[in-house]
């Protein structure tokens, strides 16, 4: 038996039905139906009309209801109450987070000794590992917020993009606290909420906006015109910036305990960035792509010519060898953030084009907590009079407030799932998307150096609400 699990399951609702699910605190009033703004539908239409055609899975509508903007200045939002789960790759983490941004509880359970047994993540035992802890993890966050499941609103989970065997396991414990208490859940895109937190901890921050989301698997530049709408104008064609920086950080025999990037920028600061002249990526490219296989393969025939031993931990290095290594980081980091500045640089220059009312250029993802990183981004931001926005460390990294968040601001548009039926069995299996586009490519931005995997195993994020809102 499968089930599907969407960020906009329910028909429609009226701000009455969605008043009933926060206790009846706030007056329903009419609403109109939110259409796409003019610039994206231009600058999808092109898109649509050359991308390979995917025959999209069986699913309910998407929901059709009132924009976010309106929802937000309604007096019952403070009592909403979102649990979020997050169970993606390799951290297992819960948190509650009230309506208006307040941040009740956060709880994050590390498989960072797995990381460093395994050299990376390996999905049968991140699977093992989210299962270990997945019920200490939620029932924490709702100690730490001195709530129980039936103070909750609803709840939310990651269902893509991700590992699958991860994904099912914060699926599977988010619909049996919603079944438990009689919950609407809230199926949430990974890298959207890696995006709209930022719309937590700035609540000045509005569509439309420009963001660029680096981790370990991803490097997306996307154009938000509104929740849920989105344009990608560059990803990497290979490998993500994130998975540059722990290949590095290994190879240089670093501690990868704390994690690869944040190593590497620390042993960054002792080199001397010029020192090694790695070629920048792609430069003959005009779009706003991404490589770092190349990088990756020069910085490790640089460590092959220094002819010291990667297996050799640098604590346990000749300082002549250590200052070798800091070197190569250093230069490494030079080149990989400057290959960021140039496609980022153009981003801004296609996003004003589209939008000219853009002020805001969001960084989120694990790798924006690296300061150097943020600094450089800053300075483009500044150049274009831009204002850069970026989360906290703790918010940049998998985390469950993010989850939670992106749940309620889709929840306030009227897009989650009724709560699961009394009589679901246990063993149910849930649809997931663990290849999930976030929104459709901008026609000016296909790369001619096309190593993309083109295999979309779902519609993107965007494609599927703009369907329902045509219906």
């Amino acid at each position: 038996m499968a089930a599907t699990l969407l960020p906009t399951l329910s028909p429609p609702i009226s701000r009455a039905a969605a008043a009933f699910l926060l206790l009846r605190r706030a007056p329903a009033k009419p609403f109109s139906c939110l259409r796409p703004p003019p610039a994206l539908r231009r600058s999808l239409s092109s898109a649509s009309s050359s991308s390979p055609a995917t025959a999209p899975p069986a699913l309910r509508p998407l929901s059709t209801v009132a924009s976010s903007s309106a929802a937000r200045a309604a007096p019952a939002r403070r009592d909403l109450l979102m649990l979020g789960i997050e169970t993606s790759c390799d951290d297992t983490a819960a948190a509650v987070v009230r309506g208006d941004g307040e941040i009740l509880s956060q709880v994050v359970s590390s498989q960072s000794d797995l990381l460093v047994r395994y050299g990376g993540v390996a999905p049968k035992m991140a699977e093992e590992a989210h299962a270990l802890v997945i019920d200490q993890v939620v029932q924490k966050a709702l100690d730490d917020a001195k709530l129980s499941g039936s103070d909750l609103s609803a709840v939310a989970v990651t269902v893509g993009p991700g590992l699958s065997l991860c994904l099912r396991v914060g699926v599977h414990k988010a619909r049996q606290v919603a079944k438990s208490f009689g919950l609407p859940i809230v199926g949430v895109h990974h890298m959207e909420a890696h995006a709209l937190v930022s719309r937590l901890v700035n609540k000045d921050l509005d569509f439309p906006f420009l963001a660029l989301l680096i981790s370990g698997g991803h490097n997306l530049l996307v154009l938000a015109h509104s929740l849920g709408q989105y344009v990608q104008l560059g990803t990497t064609i290979d490998d993500a910036i994130g998975e540059a920086y722990d290949k590095t950080a290994r190879w240089l025999g670093l501690d990868m305990r704390k994690g690869g990037g944040p190593a590497l920028e620390e042993l960054a600061l002792d080199g001397d960035p010029d020192s090694i002249k790695f070629r920048v990526p792609m430069r003959q490219h005009k779009d706003c792509n991404f490589s770092y296989a190349g990088l990756k393969t020069q910085v490790r025939l640089a460590i092959e010519s220094k002819n010291f031993a990667d297996d050799i931990p640098i604590s346990s290095a000749s300082e002549e060898d250590r200052q070798s290594r800091a070197n190569i980081a250093a230069s490494f980091q030079r080149v990989a953030v400057l290959h960021l500045e140039e496609r980022c640089q153009r981003a801004v220059e296609w996003a004003l084009k589209i939008e000219p009312s853009i002020k805001y250029f969001v960084v989120s993802g694990g790798v924006a907590s690296n300061k150097y990183i943020r600094t450089r981004l800053n300075q483009v931001a500044e150049n274009n009079g831009l204002q850069l926005v970026s989360p906290t460390p703790s918010l940049c990294t998998d985390n469950g407030v993010m989850i939670a968040w992106t749940g309620i601001e889709h929840f306030i548009a009227g897009r989650f799932e009724d709560p699961p039926a009394a009589d679901e069995p246990d063993d149910t299996q849930y649809e997931l998307r663990p290849r999930w586009p976030l929104g459709e490519e901008y026609s000016e931005g296909r790369s001619v150096a096309r190593s993309l995997k083109t295999a979309r195993v779902h519609p993107s994020l965007t494609s599927m609400i703009q369907g329902s809102l045509q219906k």
